[in-house]
Order: structure tokens, then sequence, then C-alpha cells
């Protein structure tokens, strides 16, 4: 093929490199937004949904699109109400001190990671696509199954956008984020909507999680890139910044993708990392960031 083939096809995969990693950090994102809480153990809620993705598609009888399926609305909710539990158990009785959260969730992703080993062992397993299907280019052909899962991404990120600006949920949550001791003032109960915060932060990295483990493989290890390329996404586009999110993800999934093909995926990581210090130099909120 010639160079521009090449480039449609780094393109494409930096497309859904970038939806998954906006549907993953858009979660860390929420947690730092309205907690203020640096959650260390994001990347293991990540792999969590992935294992529990295996585990569903492996022991259901069913066929591989509704085994899928069946994961992909058991997973999240099985990862929300760990976290949700963390939060009440853990980090509630910390008072969601800064440094001693970051703390707490160092020990929460040990926790996560030494039970998935113990259960699931140290291999990596595949999950089956819910579909087979090929979009044929005049050049090569392409996974039908990765556009959805930008498709699905994009689908799902705008409903958590409907439900941050246009719900009564998401309206007591930016209250809360906004001042909670004002919004416990006025009777929201800050405990029940830290904890669901903390609960739809780690749903969302499940799905990810589940939308790309039959790309990849289910692993114990696989949470640390997603926690450092969420982290790199958060601090580019603005600590708590939705918009600024998506934008960053877009951009470093984009260059993962370009750069990688034609050059070192390690390239890709020093460059990604080598633009966070610049912003942390220049621009320190993010690009879409509010001043403290």
């Amino acid at each position: 093929m010639s160079f521009g083939p090449f480039l449609l096809l780094a393109l494409l995969e930096g497309t859904v490199m970038a939806a998954v990693l906006a549907l993953t950090a858009v979660g860390l994102s929420l947690v730092f937004g309205v907690m203020r809480v640096v959650n260390v153990a994001h990347g293991e809620f990540f792999m969590v949904g992935a294992v529990l993705a295996w585990f569903v598609t492996t022991y259901l009888p069913f066929p591989p699109a509704l085994s899928w399926l069946v994961a992909l609305i058991i997973a999240p909710l099985i990862v929300a109400a760990i976290a949700a539990l963390a939060d009440t158990l853990i980090l509630k009785r910390l008072t969601y001190d800064p440094e001693a959260t970051i703390v707490a969730t160092i020990g929460i992703l040990y926790m996560l990671q030494q039970a998935v080993l113990t259960l699931y062992g140290p291999d990596a397993r595949p999950v089956p696509a819910p579909f087979e299907w090929r979009i044929q280019t005049p050049w090569f052909g392409y996974s039908g199954y990765k556009l959805f899962v930008v498709a699905a991404s994009g689908a799902i990120l705008t409903a958590v956008w409907l439900f941050m600006t246009r719900s009564r949920a998401g309206l007591v949550m930016r209250a809360t984020q906004v001042d909670r001791d004002i919004a416990r003032a006025f009777g929201i109960n800050v405990d029940r909507v830290y904890a669901g915060t903390f609960a739809l932060g780690a749903g969302l990295a499940a799905v990810a999680a589940v939308l790309i483990v039959p790309i990849q493989q289910a692993h114990y290890l696989m949470g640390h890139d997603p926690l450092l390329l969420s982290f790199v996404v958060v601090i580019i586009g603005g600590l708590g910044s939705i918009r600024g999110t998506l934008v960053a993800a877009l951009v470093i999934g984009l260059s993962d993708g370009v750069i990688s093909m034609f050059f070192s995926p390690t390239l890709a990581k020093i460059l990604a990392t080598l633009l966070v210090a610049m912003v942390l130099v220049f621009r320190p909120q993010g690009l879409f960031g509010a001043k403290a």
C-alpha cells in the first residue's frame, strides 16, 4: 500500500483508541470534578470490567452476541456496585481528604488486582466479538466491530452529557461540584451523590473495557495503560472538564494511532508525556479547565 491507505488505517485505529479512551477518561474526570478525588484505582475498575466480560461470555450458554450484550449490562453494574461500596466503606471515612484518598485508592488498586489474580489467574484470555463483519475498502479490509465501538462510545458519551446537563441528578452533581457545603445546606445528600459519582465513573470504565476486550484480551494487569492515558487526557483537557477530556482523548488517540503506525508506540507515549509536561508548565489548569 502507498502512504494514503496506511494513513487511513492509522486514523481508523486512532479513532477507535480515542473513543475508548474518552469513555474511560470521562469517568476519571467526573470523579475528580465532583468529588475532588484522584482515583488511582480507575484502571483496575477497567480491568475488572474486562475480566467480568470474560466470565459472562464464557459461562453463559448463549450465542456470542447475546452473551456479550449481557456482559455489557452486568459488568458495569457489578463494577459500579464495588466502587460505591469502596466509597462508602473507605473514602467516606477519610472525609475525602486529597492525600488520604490517593493512598486509599492505591490500596484499592492492589486489592482488586490481587483478587482478580487469585480468581482469574495470570493468563490473558480472549473474549469473542459479538459479530464478525468486515468493511472492504479498495486497499484493505477493516473490522466492522471496531467501527461499532466508535459509534457505541459516541452514543454513551452523548448520554452522559445529556445526563449531566439535562437531568435533575446531573444538576445535583454539578451543584455539589461547585460547593458541597451549600449543596448540603439545601438538603442534598452529598454522601449519596459522592457514592453515585464514584460508581458512575467506575461503571464508565467498565463499559469501555467490555467494548474493547474483544479487540484485546482480558488480563489482570491490563489496567495500567488505561489509567496512565486517562490521566494524560484529563490533565491535558483540564481536571473536571468533560469537553476538555473529549478533545484531549481525540488528540491523544489519533496521534497515538498515526505515530504508532509510522514510527513506534514508545515514541507516541513519549510525545504524550512531553505534551503533559508542557501543559503543566504553561497552562496548569489544562486546555479547558478553570483557574483555581
